[in-house]
């Protein structure tokens, strides 16, 4: 098996590398809601209940990580602007990594592992669209969520509080 999914490089918009065992304080018995994220997309609001999941849930070992993406050429040209944005129109505060490709030759490794596991119509591969969502799971057991489902629906939520502790 290759790296750890927690292991994973990734860079911060500051410009300095983590990774989701970094995000999660070493507990790799969180419930991680990755998600690629846009400014200028029909699907932005989504962050509106991005941000309500990461709050509800927080105190019992839950996160959001957004992960911005201008591969389909809706995101703010820069992390300054995409910082202010997330702040300003939605009160973000989960954690908001720097921008990413999220298909193609430079896909960053963290989405060339969460690709691999098949949304529940089995699609796997590329990823279709902004606010695509990728659940990680204690032990990194991965689940896959179209960009049109919401954070808060059903199929999400009850996923989220069957592994979170009580």
């Amino acid at each position: 098996m290759g790296t750890d999914i927690y292991d994973i490089p990734f860079k911060r918009m500051d410009g300095s590398s983590t990774s989701l065992a970094q995000v999660l304080d070493g507990d790799r018995d969180q419930v991680v809601l990755v998600v690629n994220v846009a400014s200028r997309c029909g699907l932005t609001p989504q962050y509106a209940a991005l941000e309500d999941l990461h709050k509800r849930y927080a105190e019992r070992g839950f996160t959001v990580v957004g992960f911005p993406s201008n591969q389909f050429l809706q995101e703010l040209g820069s992390n300054e602007a995409i910082a202010e944005f997330c702040s300003t129109t939605y009160g973000v505060t989960f954690p908001v990594m720097d921008r990413i490709r999220v298909n193609g030759r430079r896909t960053a490794p963290l989405y060339e592992t969460l690709k691999r596991t098949p949304d529940p119509g089995g699609h796997d591969g590329r990823v279709r669209w902004n606010f695509e969502k990728f659940l990680v799971l204690p032990g990194g057991q991965v689940r896959r969520f179209e960009p049109k489902t919401v954070p808060d629906d059903p199929s999400i939520v009850s996923v989220i509080e069957e592994h979170l502790p009580r």
